[in-house]
């Protein structure tokens, strides 16, 4: 079951993200933006990240012996994976899901990356791959990832006059709203990583009872 849910997730991620990749970059360009432009503006989203993110997991966990996915063979990279797609499908259903409409191929993408891609994950991280070795220290570099990816997209932000997400729209909302708004995912985030630390812990705690 561990393997079968990582070849299920490893390609309904691939697929959706380069459909999504295929779509998003045309309607881009009509929008007016350049080729380079439309394919930044695909990456500047969290949920596509994050599911590249998840998507190289799926795969160090299928193929043994390449070094460049050590990385993403680690039980941090894993958990902070968790607590982001996880950040990932929440904030869709109850921020997006209710401004943003699409359909057609769109719905379909947002379907895959929002909802079934984060749930396969889910069951996939707590099933089958808790290590039991992480420490509550490892939250503060877990933060790392939505840390880098706040920066990256608030001075993108400043750059181009576009921002990703509603909430973090400072030319609409103003630094201060926009400051709140990212303390607030913050916090947010900091309790998934503690949850999925807490999943990963139970496998020691498991064995401690044991």
């Amino acid at each position: 079951m561990r393997r079968a849910l990582a070849i299920a997730g490893f390609f309904i991620g691939v697929s959706a993200l380069v459909l999504q990749f295929f779509i998003t970059v045309p309607a881009s360009m009509q929008a007016g933006r350049g080729l380079f432009a439309s394919i930044v503006f695909y990456f500047s989203f969290f949920t596509i990240l994050t599911n590249i993110l998840v998507v190289l997991i799926y795969l160090g966990a299928l193929i043994r012996g390449q070094r460049w996915l050590v990385l993403f063979r680690r039980p941090r990279t894993r958990a902070t994976a968790a607590a982001a797609i996880t950040l990932v499908m929440g904030f869709y259903a109850l921020v997006l899901a209710d401004i943003w409409k699409p359909e057609g191929l769109f719905w379909l993408c947002d379907v895959a990356l929002h909802y079934v891609a984060p749930v396969l994950y889910l069951l996939w991280f707590a099933g089958w791959n808790r290590s039991g070795t992480l420490r509550w220290a490892a939250i503060p570099q877990m933060l790392a990832y939505p840390l880098v990816y706040l920066v990256y997209v608030m001075l993108r932000g400043v750059v181009v006059g576009e921002y990703p997400y509603p909430v973090l729209d400072a030319m609409t909302l103003g630094y201060t709203r926009v400051t709140i708004n990212i303390l607030g995912l913050l916090i947010v985030f900091l309790a998934l990583c503690a949850a999925a630390v807490t999943i990963d812990r139970a496998v020691l705690a498991g064995k401690s009872s044991a």
